[in-house]
């Protein structure tokens, strides 16, 4: 606490602070429910929470503006957990550390869930705030975005009675989002069998890509930590006889994965072969990746000989085809905007177990039709290798509307305040409007946000000056509104 004093608007710092002290993590968010209910409680303002998690706040238009249309102020309250590979700090107990450098605030070495936390201590500061002039307020808290967009799926609509909303769940200042992709999570399992062999255990490790959020850093054509591992893997295969024990990479299927491990077995006799091998790989995907992602690193190291349980030939064989095969990056761009990655996949998280091998797969289009065959592809794959996938967490694409009430009076509103127009985006990545807009009739919005750099990653930077911008920026908004 008070380690954000002195930055403006102090509310909204003030309140970002305690937000930080609070573990609220994907699925772990019961801490920042509560927070919130004591929040609208001591304020006298009426709030509605339901069994997904999710929390409506209520506040009365100030004077003069009672009898308005509502405006729904809407964020996320979870945050993606990230942290470099040798930072120990538990998400689910332990606070963020924060840091400031110039105009940069982050947390030291995690994630700083700027993502969505910062609009969680906009909205807050809104409503604690007497002095703003407004309509009547709906303040929407959703519970777990990161991981599906499960509360805005369960939210019941018939708590809102406003047909206009700002997002906030933007990263880039000066760009109004008013659409976006639809998208699902894709999960493979399958079962795997175990001889036990004696051998020498080799770790490998590929680690220091660059990483983000899937949505936003695809078209960038950045490594996933994961595809490079099953490269890694064939080739190993290829110096060398050698058998897999265990594969792990990623930790979000939105977020491209940074870090990949894998554990094989060989010859002892064979270790410096292998790490040759490792060493080739390593100056390929540098070269490969040059001018994109400059830090990739690629090691290995060998353990003692001993007995250990690993994948049988076939298993073996399906899940290397699969993590191979498995389709990652842009796969389609928008015909209609240009520059716009229209379909796309993430191979975020892969794992294995004793008995079983599993993936998770981020899918996203702004057209269903090209999601569903993504999903099928995917599908095909799985049982091509002997497992079977499943689709969860579906949400519709948002679509843009030609004419927009709210966005005319937010255009106006910037235009006045900076002298220029903003940027009217339509983007890749998944934002719950298009739930909303899905089931509510009438329905209008724009997504804003501050500039919030590398996002979902223990890099992610919000810079403080942005913040105290779009701060102005809704205060005069809200006063504007009619």
């Amino acid at each position: 606490m008070d380690r954000l004093t002195g930055l403006e608007p102090a509310g909204v710092f003030e309140i970002f602070d305690v937000i930080c002290d609070i573990p609220h993590g994907s699925g772990n968010t019961s801490a920042m429910l509560d927070f919130l209910k004591r929040f609208a409680e001591e304020r006298e303002l009426r709030y509605k929470a339901d069994e997904a998690g999710n929390i409506v706040i209520y506040k009365d238009g100030s004077k003069g503006k009672e009898t308005l249309d509502p405006v729904i102020l809407q964020g996320h309250m979870d945050m993606v957990c990230a942290k470099r590979p040798d930072v120990s700090h538990d998400f689910l107990t332990e606070p963020l550390d924060l840091t400031i450098e110039g105009d940069d605030l982050y947390a030291e070495g995690t994630s700083l869930g700027g993502d969505d936390g910062i609009a969680v201590a906009f909205m807050l500061a809104i409503l604690d705030d007497e002095s703003l002039v407004h309509p009547p307020i709906e303040a929407v808290f959703t519970n777990d975005e990161e991981i599906g967009l499960l509360g805005a799926t369960s939210l019941d609509v018939s708590l809102l009675k406003g047909r206009r909303m700002i997002n906030i769940d933007s990263e880039n200042e000066g760009i109004f989002t008013c659409g976006c992709a639809g998208g699902s999570s894709v999960d493979f399992i399958m079962p795997i069998k175990r001889v036990r062999m004696k051998g020498l255990p080799v770790l490998l490790s590929i680690s220091g890509l660059t990483g983000g959020h899937s949505g936003v850093k695809i078209i960038d054509n950045l490594p996933n930590a994961n595809k490079l591992m099953a490269r890694l893997l064939h080739e190993v295969d290829d110096a060398a006889v050698c058998c897999l024990e265990s594969v792990y990479g990623g930790e979000k299927d939105n977020a491209i994965p940074t870090d990949a491990t894998a554990h094989i077995v060989i010859d002892e006799i064979d270790f410096h072969t292998v790490s040759k091998a490792v060493e080739k790989f390593e100056k390929d995907i540098r070269r490969e990746y040059r001018g994109i992602d400059e830090g990739i690193r690629v090691r290995v190291e060998k353990g003692t000989v001993h007995k250990i349980n690993v994948l049988d030939a076939e298993s073996q064989e399906n899940v290397l085809f699969f993590l191979l095969h498995a389709p990652y990056g842009v796969r389609k761009m928008s015909g209609l905007v240009r520059g716009l990655v229209e379909t796309s996949s993430n191979l975020g998280v892969v794992r294995t177990g004793d008995a079983e091998f599993a993936c998770t797969v981020s899918v996203r289009s702004s057209v269903g039709s090209g999601r569903r065959a993504l999903e099928r592809e995917l599908y095909s794959l799985g049982a091509k290798c002997g497992g079977s996938c499943r689709t969860s967490g579906e949400y519709p694409e948002w679509e843009y509307r030609p004419q927009s009430a709210l966005r005319d009076t937010m255009v106006s509103v910037y235009t006045s305040m900076y002298g220029e127009e903003p940027v009217i985006d339509v983007i890749h990545a998944g934002l719950e409007c298009g739930l909303f807009a899905q089931r509510i009739r009438g329905f209008d919005a724009v997504s804003i946000g501050p500039d919030v750099r590398d996002v979902h990653t223990p890099n992610e930077k919000l810079s403080i000056s942005s913040t105290r911008r779009v701060w102005e920026f809704l205060v005069a908004l809200l006063e504007k509104l009619r």
